[in-house]
């Protein structure tokens, strides 16, 4: 069996990195595939508000190469970062990736490698057409996938594949909209049932008359209702032996906002997010949007993110590459940042206990590096260099203006 598995090793490589006609899929992509049914999405605003949002968040989120926390770039990071392929740019593949898993469950996404092996373009593929298949005889993960010329199979390690939680024996991720199906059945019986009370109640009256009345007469009094009703506007004038009662509408608004805040709620758990993020201000609160965030990064993004960055370290990058330190990394610290107050509390604290310097301070506000001590760590003392002896500091006298100048000796 040891020649059968080194075969098949050998055909997955030359499968992998051979680019001929045979093996061309830059026409996968808003032909064969991208038909996405998102009759979901577009037929309940909650659902989409949050797949919206958590998609977007994670697209615009900065992610990059790095290698012992030095940006570095290769080719396998210009194309995940800058065009995955020749249609769409980094954030667009980002944001479909995770609209397809928030909708169906699994996202899935070609790896087209060059003749070196090194990836150069990256097809998102539709989940409809994509199963997950395993090797009774190796035991390894491979992906049918079904073509309009046919049926291709790819091994594991050429499939970018993100998901949300599987179940006890599957290999696929379970859909959330399926989750929420009984969720969305009631909140839509619920909306109909409401429509219907609106437009039906309004204008409905009970006429009643007397008995004596026959039926020539009773048809006289109807015909005679309507026209009053129709050329005044509404207004009806009531004679004698004859009673009109208004039908009371029985449709109560607090019963549909109370419907929506179940759904928001069921929602809200089941892809994992606060409430407020969708703009429920009932059930939760939070003293600032700082801490709005850190629930949201802390619970639900972090577990999204650290899925994406293993799922590209280990099919994007090679071994050795690993091996030599380089990981992609995608920087959620964008989103602690607080307020200004918050910001100002935590630089200060930072660069007076000597673990931050004034130009990373800077890096993160987005500001240009400033040449000189700028670049040196400082502890309150009130401020030396972290590396200065303190028994080599000296002190000069006041200048004209009361203030004391600090000028630190040689390192010992």
């Amino acid at each position: 069996m040891r020649w059968l598995r080194r075969f098949r090793s050998a055909i997955k490589g030359a499968v992998t990195g051979w680019k001929g006609q045979g093996f061309d899929f830059s026409n996968w992509f808003g032909r064969t595939f991208w038909g996405i049914d998102n009759s979901k999405l577009a037929t309940n605003e909650t659902i989409f508000s949050v797949v919206s949002r958590l998609s977007n968040v994670l697209a615009s989120l900065p992610i990059k190469l790095y290698k012992s926390y030095d940006v570095v770039h290769t080719q396998a990071s210009d194309t995940l970062t800058n065009s995955p392929n020749p249609n769409m740019s980094s954030f667009e593949f980002i944001r479909i990736m995770e609209t397809m898993r928030n909708e169906t469950g699994n996202a899935y996404a070609l790896i087209e490698r060059d003749i070196r092996g090194q990836p150069h373009r990256l097809t998102p593929l539709d989940p409809a057409y994509c199963e997950p298949l395993l090797d009774t005889d190796t035991g390894e993960l491979w992906y049918q996938v079904n073509g309009a010329n046919g049926t291709y199979y790819f091994h594991n390690l050429d499939i970018i594949h993100v998901k949300h939680i599987v179940g006890s024996s599957g290999l696929k991720g379970i859909n959330p909209i399926n989750v929420l199906k009984n969720t969305n059945d009631y909140d839509q019986a619920v909306r109909e049932f409401s429509l219907n009370e609106m437009k039906g109640a309004p204008n409905s009256f009970i006429l009643t008359y007397g008995s004596n009345v026959d039926g020539k007469k009773r048809q006289e009094v109807i015909e005679d209702f309507k026209r009053f009703y129709r050329e005044n506007g509404g207004i009806l004038f009531q004679e004698p032996g004859v009673e009109i009662d208004p039908i009371e509408r029985k449709y109560v608004s607090a019963d549909t906002l109370t419907s929506e805040r179940i759904t928001r709620s069921r929602v809200a758990n089941v892809y994992n997010v606060p409430v407020t993020f969708l703009n429920d201000t009932e059930g939760q609160s939070y003293s600032s949007n700082e801490q709005l965030m850190l629930t949201f990064v802390q619970m639900t993004l972090i577990p999204i993110v650290r899925q994406y960055e293993q799922e590209f370290n280990r099919k994007l990058l090679t071994e050795t590459e690993r091996r030599q330190g380089l990981y992609f990394k995608i920087n959620v610290g964008g989103l602690l940042r607080g307020d200004s107050k918050s910001r100002k509390e935590f630089y200060h604290g930072a660069l007076r206990d000597g673990w931050m310097t004034r130009n990373e301070v800077r890096r993160w506000e987005d500001l240009p590096p400033i040449p000189g001590p700028a670049d040196e760590l400082w502890i309150s003392g009130d401020m030396y260099p972290l590396n200065m002896d303190p028994r080599e500091r000296k002190e000069k006298p006041s200048d004209s203006k009361g203030n004391e100048e600090v000028k630190g000796g040689e390192e010992s």
